[in-house]
């Protein structure tokens, strides 16, 4: 007979499967019954998905809240428009690059993979130094990390055009690459969940003197949940730019930063099910207040919000939730199959199916 830790591990290894197919009948929602603003909302949505998904891995699991992933989703971005942008746009946009890079004309996917290649790079070195602080004082260099970033980007214009928008980058992403990735993310944070560095990463986080007294290494688990979490976040930026087709340092700032933070908070930073609902909650959100400040009609009125109105009723609803479910939407559960059918023996399972993810 199999014991409830096994149950509870084969449960919780669906939960990539449950939100990929949540995801999935969203995207034929959203492209099947909605309009092209419609489809473009679930597109963008699903981008976010990958970015919170990589910031879960290291946020979800360590306890540390990181102010600095904005930074990979640039390096990832830069990385990307560099190498799939036509050598004659470079010259005349970029004329730093190097000769190698001026006169590289890549696909879209190895570019996207080469940006969060890069972006884990960089968090390795970043990592090495920061990632031996502890608390607040880690979470201060991380932000210190991102304004150095964003610096150097607006500043080295020959290789970044500064503050200028880089244009003319592919715009290939579509629901369904959007799709893609986002389930990737989903299973690459799954699986490092459910690893003996997940575990032990989770260890540290609830309780650090003990986790240490048996022989945790915190420092070398943190350091690879950071450099896993900004290869996905570096991919998320590439996915950025040739969605928009446009890029520029400040869309990777301070308003993604805290949109990622907003997003999983809300959702529950305990598990990656709320990293996803909370994804879904602000987006969906987003989307209809943006509309409503456009106007709505009804017969013949119409009613429209005042202009800023999004950004304070999602920082009250962030206020509230915090106020009223600080745990998060999930307070810290995964969304799993239920457990009849994991182990197939028809065992009951009242209740929904949802398990609170090991520590």
């Amino acid at each position: 007979m199999l014991s409830q830790h096994t149950i509870r591990r084969r449960m919780a290894a669906t939960t990539p499967l449950v939100l990929a197919l949540g995801l999935l009948a969203f995207v034929l929602l959203a492209t099947t019954m909605g309009d092209r603003a419609t489809a473009r909302m679930a597109t963008e949505t699903l981008i976010r998905v990958t970015l919170v998904a990589g910031f879960w891995i290291f946020v979800g699991n360590s306890g540390v809240v990181s102010f600095g992933h904005a930074a990979f989703a640039c390096v990832g971005a830069y990385a990307s428009a560099w190498l799939t942008l036509k050598p004659a746009m470079k010259a005349t946009l970029l004329p730093g690059l190097p000769d190698l890079i001026a006169a590289a004309d890549w696909p879209v996917l190895p570019a996207a993979l080469t940006g969060g290649a890069l972006a884990a790079l960089l968090a390795l070195v970043s990592g090495a130094a920061i990632l031996r602080l502890s608390g607040i004082a880690a979470s201060i260099a991380t932000f210190a990390f991102l304004a150095m970033v964003n610096t150097i980007w607006a500043n080295w214009t020959p290789v970044t055009g500064g503050t200028s928008s880089v244009v003319g980058l592919d715009r290939y992403v579509t629901p369904w690459v959007a799709l893609g990735w986002a389930v990737a993310a989903l299973i690459a944070a799954s699986l490092y969940g459910l690893s003996a560095s997940g575990l032990a990463l989770r260890a540290t986080r609830e309780d650090e003197v003990a986790a240490s007294a048996s022989g945790i290494d915190r420092y070398r688990h943190r350091l690879l949940a950071y450099v896993l979490s900004a290869f996905f976040c570096g991919v998320g930026g590439a996915l950025m730019g040739h969605f928009i087709g446009v890029i520029n340092p400040d869309a990777y700032y301070l308003n993604l930063t805290f949109l990622m933070l907003a997003m999983l908070v809300v959702g529950g930073i305990g598990s990656l099910s709320g990293a996803v609902a909370g994804v879904l909650a602000l987006s969906l959100a987003v989307e209809g207040l943006v509309r409503m400040e456009k106007g709505v009609t009804l017969g013949a009125t119409t009613f429209a919000l005042p202009a800023g109105s999004q950004e304070i009723i999602i920082a009250a609803a962030m206020i509230l939730v915090l106020i009223f479910r600080p745990a998060g939407l999930l307070a810290g559960r995964e969304i799993t199959l239920p457990a009849r059918w994991v182990t197939g023996r028809g065992t009951t399972h009242n209740g929904p199916a949802t398990d609170r993810r090991e520590t």
